[in-house]
């Protein structure tokens, strides 16, 4: 009798997880399709010696300060385009998507390290003939903004790092910061990065429909603002799935993302504006002081109702901050 029991059990935990499985799954999207409908005429695309095809955009005042804007984890070029269209008057802003992002999505050699970054956005400054220019980042594109710079800091003018990942692994840092200013792991903080680093959800993620980790992780991360609407979510949703690009967006996190190591900012003497949101819920604000005592010129600028995402939740307030900043820059000159 008891192993009866024991046999329709499995059969009904068996069925069950079948169900789950067959109500969870979702495909790829095909390249093609995502691409038609996420790029313009400004896309251009870059087709480097190891076959990787990026996707980058060369915008705004072609005479103007060239300014490189590098998107975060999950992210795309996309997020940039509030600051192209306020600053692009002036500037020349060059935005890209990085290898296991964006149109760009999954390369031939399965490589996704900082390292590739770093040769990813010096392929294309080379590829537009740009010899010095700004560097900023956002998230995952600010710790690819420093490592840039260390390694050509003779072609960066000066950084512009939008609630950065720093130096070494954050999360330590957070450690080590006062109890009341950590806020490492957030009830509310996006859930999707927390199962990430699990390798059991890496091992089935590959086939979940992500809709409602997508849509949870922008609102968290960009603070509840209004601007996460259904456009916004179908971004990061269709992209996401772009065929080839989640099964490289598992490999980067699988081989542990970014590098952490322990740089020497202290080398890099451009100058360099922190900007951050205090309420961000994925890389808190107790961080921007690791950057002020590392990096010798900096400007902070601090947004106590603003989240992850300053750029696009308030675009107007924060491109007037850059602005200023590169006004700055050329009165110094």
């Amino acid at each position: 009798m008891f192993l009866k029991i024991l046999r329709w059990t499995a059969l009904i935990l068996g069925l069950l997880v079948v169900i789950a499985a067959i109500l969870l799954y979702q495909g790829d999207l095909p390249a093609e399709v995502v691409d038609a409908k996420y790029s313009n005429e400004a896309s251009q695309f870059l087709t480097l010696n190891n076959g990787t095809r990026v996707h980058y955009r060369d915008e705004g005042n072609r005479s103007g300060l060239p300014l490189v804007l590098i998107h975060g984890a999950m992210a795309s070029l996309h997020t940039w385009e509030p600051w192209v269209e306020i600053l692009g008057d002036t500037y020349r802003v060059i935005s890209l998507d990085l290898p296991a992002h964006g149109l760009t999505g999954r390369v031939p050699d399965g490589i996704y390290g900082a390292q590739t970054f770093t040769s990813t956005i010096n392929a294309v400054v080379d590829e537009l003939d740009v010899e010095r220019f700004v560097l900023g980042g956002n998230s995952m594109g600010g710790g690819a903004t420093w490592r840039y710079t260390l390694a050509y800091p003779d072609r960066v003018i000066a950084m512009i790092l939008v609630d950065s990942v720093p130096a070494g692994n954050w999360r330590s840092s957070v450690d080590e910061a006062p109890a009341a200013e950590r806020r490492e792991e957030p009830d509310d903080g996006p859930i999707f990065f927390k199962l990430m680093r699990q390798d059991w959800f890496r091992a089935i993620a590959r086939y979940l429909d992500p809709g409602l980790l997508v849509e949870q992780g922008l609102r968290s991360a960009y603070n509840n603002s209004p601007v996460v609407d259904q456009a916004l979510i179908d971004r990061y949703y269709e992209l996401s799935l772009r065929e080839g690009t989640r099964a490289a967006i598992l490999q980067r996190a699988g081989s542990g993302g970014g590098s952490r190591e322990a740089a020497d900012l202290s080398v890099l003497t451009q100058p360099t504006l922190i900007m951050w949101g205090a309420q961000d819920a994925l890389i808190p604000v107790s961080v921007v002081e690791q950057f002020e005592q590392s990096l010798p010129n900096t400007r902070t600028v601090i947004y106590d109702d603003l989240g992850h995402v300053p750029m696009e939740e308030d675009p107007l307030r924060s491109a007037a901050d850059v602005r200023v900043f590169l006004e700055d820059l050329a009165v110094g000159e």
